[in-house]
């Protein structure tokens, strides 16, 4: 992990988000997440040179030993993506906007490290449960109830799950109810979540307005 930290040190001395350009396609920045020892949640919203599970697998070296990704149609964390052998099987394709639950060996830093991508993100949501990410160009979501109100307000999804590190549980859940979300929680740009839906629907929709970026970093 160490030779993958230091030669970044200079880049990632804010520990956040960061453009230095003004053109997108020239952006270089990151968001950076806080892993510990046991299950965590966490994205790929930076364009990354990494395509496969296996690649995103060898930043941790044997740190990491389980990726799941959920599987909209079975619904499941299936399958997992497991490392041993010197290797990770089976491979899965993975890209920029993923979002990834795995598990760690040891507490260790993930940066999501590269250009702004050219298009915003949005996520084809199902009827049924759901991972997204708060989008990068949607710094104006900055708790659970924006980003709750930005899928309907209970017309569509009607409950968030955010992965509490500390408890290793989706802890709390939170829930539309009585024309409010309780309890509403911080969120921030590049942060996975886990939402049902009554619905399908394209989240955030093209037509909602974004707002530029803010630093961004997990607690």
């Amino acid at each position: 992990m160490k030779k993958f930290i230091l030669p970044l040190l200079l880049l990632l001395f804010v520990g956040s988000i960061m453009a230095v350009e003004s053109e997108p396609s020239a952006v270089v920045g990151y968001v950076k997440y806080n892993m510990v020892a046991g299950d965590n949640f966490v994205a790929m919203p930076m364009v990354q040179p990494i395509g496969l599970t296996s690649e995103f697998g060898a930043q941790f070296g044997e740190d990491v030993n389980t990726i799941y990704i959920w599987n909209q149609s079975t619904q499941t964390w299936d399958p997992s993506v497991n490392y041993g052998g010197g290797f990770w099987d089976p491979d899965i394709e993975v890209g920029t906007n993923s979002q990834l639950f795995l598990n760690a060996n040891t507490a260790l830093t993930y940066y999501s490290i590269g250009e702004l991508p050219e298009t915003p993100a949005t996520f084809n949501i199902v009827q049924g449960d759901n991972t997204v990410m708060i989008p990068l160009n949607n710094s104006d979501l900055v708790t659970t109830a924006l980003a709750g109100s930005s899928m309907g307000d209970g017309e569509t999804v009607n409950t968030i799950y955010v992965w509490n590190t500390g408890t290793q549980t989706w802890d709390p859940s939170v829930n539309y109810g009585g024309g409010f979300w309780d309890p509403e929680m911080e969120t921030y740009i590049g942060q996975p979540l886990f939402l049902n839906s009554g619905s399908d629907f394209v989240w955030p929709s093209r037509s909602a307005v974004v707002s530029p970026l803010r630093k961004s970093t997990n607690k």
